[in-house]
């Protein structure tokens, strides 16, 4: 990972390694995950990764793109919930078309809260095999998901609300869960996934 001296941006993927990524056991990124030309790939198995430090407030932003049928995704608050398994919220990341949880639609499709919030209609979504641009900001427990410049999905997790999307999710018996502060994860769903451009900032 390398600072930037422009707005405090930080990349933690720097275009030419892996470094400042592990898997969720603290060892190297597996065979799956390669750079070339700038970009980070995910083609075959690698496992998750997740980075070096924690983030609270932020701001993220990265590049992407999935192949015909894929699905992946970027998660932030990631923690070893219940001691178990490292789950945080995440930016779904789908082909809303063609993959069958994309078609669920709702919370399920590209740039929803996954499976707790849906995402606008209207998002500018590209087509898999084109780069999609991707933000997400995080400020005193307000979450903002931007798609190509727009923002599709907003939650705040200091409100009631939260806590019955919480409870009508698939993470509502978990201890722990999104605690307001964890690592950034790159999901591996056993799909191929382009990544390039990652940075982010704390607020």
């Amino acid at each position: 990972m390398s600072a930037e001296p422009n707005g405090g941006w930080e990349k933690i993927f720097d275009g030419k390694s892996l470094d400042g990524w592990t898997t969720t056991d603290g060892k190297p990124p597996g065979k799956g995950w390669k750079v070339e030309d700038g970009n980070l790939i995910l083609d075959g198995e690698g496992g998750n990764l997740v980075s070096e430090k924690d983030y609270s407030s932020f701001e993220l932003e990265w590049e992407w793109k999935i192949s015909e049928g894929g699905n992946n995704g970027v998660k932030y608050w990631v923690t070893a919930v219940d001691g178990k398994s490292w789950l945080g919220i995440e930016y779904q990341m789908i082909d809303d078309k063609r993959h069958p949880d994309g078609l669920r639609g709702g919370s399920h499709t590209t740039a929803s809260i996954y499976d707790i919030k849906e995402v606008a209609k209207d998002k500018p979504l590209n087509p898999p095999g084109d780069w999609n641009s991707s933000r997400v900001i995080v400020r005193d427990g307000k979450i903002q998901h931007f798609l190509n410049g727009q923002v599709v999905c907003e939650a705040d997790t200091t409100t009631e609300e939260w806590k019955k999307m919480i409870a009508a999710s698939k993470f509502k018996k978990l201890q722990g869960f999104a605690p307001g502060k964890g690592r950034i994860m790159l999901t591996d769903h056993g799909d191929k996934c382009w990544f390039r451009n990652i940075r982010i900032r704390n607020l």
